[in-house]
């Protein structure tokens, strides 16, 4: 029997991570793989550092969509696959890649998780992950300055250069293909529960779409 493929998209600082997470940690007895799409980002290490950090990485086309498409197919396909490793403070490829097995469950992370028809078609459940700017905002900040040694200065220019105008043009208008919208402005651990229930439910009937 194929995974179940179950997309969580959202802007950037949304808390699709927390979620994943949160969730997964609910369902500790089931077969789950955490997919993170952070790592396909397209590797710069043949630029300078000064030209890398000049690029948007909020366009689709930062993605390195072939090899992430193939890499979802092979997983549904039941094959392990040799993710990249992305380094965020370089902007590049690491040369050490993880071995992912498929699972019953894949949890695809990734602000892209709705864009590509390809991936949306494979899919069992598409969330979408809807806080306001202000708070991703914030959350994107206290994030990268704390984990990917950015300057404030850096984080604030990139946002509104192309974090928020790529989100309006092409993250948020694929929130019409979620089967259900997930507001986070604020920890919400009903959802949690209600999301990691209908993982229960699918673990008992074993076939079929989570969300009909």
């Amino acid at each position: 029997m194929k995974p179940y493929l179950v997309a969580i998209a959202g802007g950037s600082g949304s808390g699709k991570t927390t979620i994943v997470n949160r969730v997964k940690a609910m369902i500790p007895n089931m077969d789950v793989l955490v997919f993170n799409g952070d790592h396909y980002y397209q590797d710069l290490s043949h630029l300078s550092a000064e030209r890398r950090a000049m690029m948007n990485f909020d366009h689709p086309d930062s993605i390195d969509n072939r090899l992430l498409i193939e890499h979802i197919q092979k997983l549904m396909n039941g094959e392990s696959i040799e993710r990249p490793t992305y380094d965020f403070s370089t902007h590049s490829r690491l040369s050490t890649t993880e071995t992912l097995h498929p699972a019953k469950f894949i949890l695809f992370d990734s602000i892209f998780a709705l864009y590509h028809p390809e991936i949306r078609e494979l899919c069992s459940m598409r969330f979408f992950v809807d806080v306001g700017n202000d708070l991703r905002f914030i959350r994107r900040l206290t994030r990268d300055i704390k984990e990917r040694g950015r300057s404030v200065d850096n984080v604030v220019d990139q946002y509104l250069t192309t974090v928020r105008p790529m989100y309006v043009k092409y993250v948020d208008p694929t929130k019409r293909y979620a089967d259900m919208v997930i507001y986070w402005e604020h920890d919400n651990q009903q959802t949690i529960e209600t999301i990691a229930g209908l993982f229960e439910h699918v673990h008992q009937k074993g076939n079929g779409r989570i969300v009909n």
